[in-house]
């Protein structure tokens, strides 16, 4: 990058408090679920369409991301983000006049695309203009402000929510304040960032054809990490009830506690990121299978919660470490589309997650019998993770030999 333009924090800041839209649009709205289906009883068939009014948004993530990416490669990334923080906050505060449902879910699928483009762009710029250990603390802090944004949007929800549903829309407002910020320091990287690209040892070269081999196999592993990391976060509130809890209030605060295992899961990846993607993903799948282990065979509370943050520690060191692994094999040219192809994989793992855990669970014998079957699924990754972590050892050894 020239010298007039290197990214600094504000940099950073800027492009990692977007990616906390995405888990606005449905977290913020939870607590108020049930106003929301009180307020629109009488619609025919509101038992299935209030509550997509929360996840309306995430279904189109999964289905825009690549679109997303495409048209940041194409029309440039900036301008294009600076759209989308304006149109999420347009159509994110419309609940505040609308009254028709259909005219809510509208707006809700109007929200989804704005956040799609969002969590693209986002990220795309931060591989954009960072390198190397850099790059992966930024890309790794994303994991961070989205798991700590969800504990604070979900109490923001229940505080506000007090007020009525509609109070909750206001909030989207603050995609105004990202807005000044991604245009003060921030910048169109196109230029630079491929004069850097082709500088870099990875050896990205100009016009560089779309990785499709890596980024199927990396897209594959994204889908099946994906089902386990949000297994917790969907499913840990009714293992504590099916052990003897009846207390909302303290389901969710204890399932809160063990969510902190996905921060400071984060913040572990950011201090050992340099050992390796096979190295990373082999302490990764290990904690996910002790966890899950644990969460299903303890038949306590507390057992159940040490299963709940050990699974979590390894959920908050994967999602950073699939990611930069996309972002390392991705040239400039095409990285907003590879981007939006990995968001994609992670939004799809994300929905499958609680139908795989159902799945296996009526198979199985319960919730309980679902949690062990999933420590051995955890367990295969990582065997797997051991075969690509001796190969690269042995690759390296050859290497070395000649």
């Amino acid at each position: 990058m020239t010298a007039m333009k290197q990214p600094g924090v504000m940099t950073g800041i800027a492009l990692l408090l977007p990616i906390t839209l995405t888990t606005m649009a449905v977290v913020l709205l939870a607590p108020v679920l049930p106003q929301l289906m009180a307020e629109f009883s009488t619609v025919r068939g509101h038992e299935y369409l209030v509550p997509m009014v929360l996840t309306m948004p995430s279904l189109c993530v999964a289905l825009l991301c690549p679109f997303a990416g495409m048209l940041g490669d194409r029309f440039g990334r900036r301008q294009l983000l600076l759209t989308a923080l304006l149109l999420y906050a347009a159509v994110g505060m419309a609940p505040l006049v609308l009254t028709d449902l259909t005219h809510i879910l509208i707006s809700r699928i109007g929200v989804g695309v704005a956040e799609a483009l969002i969590y693209v762009l986002s990220t795309t710029m931060i591989g954009d203009y960072f390198r190397g250990a850099a790059r992966d603390r930024w890309l790794a802090g994303q994991t961070a402000f989205a798991s700590v944004s969800a504990l604070i949007f979900f109490n923001l929800g229940g505080v506000l929510g007090e007020a009525g549903w509609r109070t909750l829309f206001w909030v989207y407002g603050s995609a105004l304040i990202m807005f000044g910020l991604v245009a003060k320091y921030t910048w169109e990287p196109s230029r630079e960032a491929a004069r850097a690209d082709a500088a870099e040892p990875s050896g990205h070269q100009a016009g560089a054809a779309f990785p499709w081999v890596k980024m199927a196999g990396i897209a594959a592993v994204t889908i099946y990490g994906s089902v386990f990391f949000y297994t917790v976060q969907i499913q840990a509130s009714s293992g504590l009830a099916l052990l003897g809890l009846s207390s909302a209030a303290r389901i969710g605060f204890l399932t809160s506690l063990a969510s902190i295992g996905v921060p400071l899961g984060t913040f572990i990846y950011s201090r050992i990121s340099r050992i390796g993607v096979s190295r990373l993903l082999l302490i990764e799948f290990g904690l996910l299978a002790v966890g899950f282990m644990l969460m299903g065979r303890t038949g306590h509370v507390t057992g159940f919660l040490v299963g709940c943050f050990i699974n979590q520690l390894g959920a908050g060191m994967l999602l950073p470490t699939l990611l930069v692994w996309a972002m390392n094999v991705l040239p400039f040219e095409v990285r907003g589309r590879g981007t939006g192809l990995w968001q994609s994989a992670f939004a799809l793992g994300q929905w499958l997650s609680p139908l795989v855990v159902t799945f296996v669970a009526i198979r199985m014998g319960g919730l309980m019998q679902s949690f062990e079957t999933l420590a051995y699924l955890a367990a295969a990754g990582f065997a797997v993770a051991c075969g690509l972590y001796w190969t690269a050892r042995s690759d390296s050894a050859q290497r070395h030999h000649r």
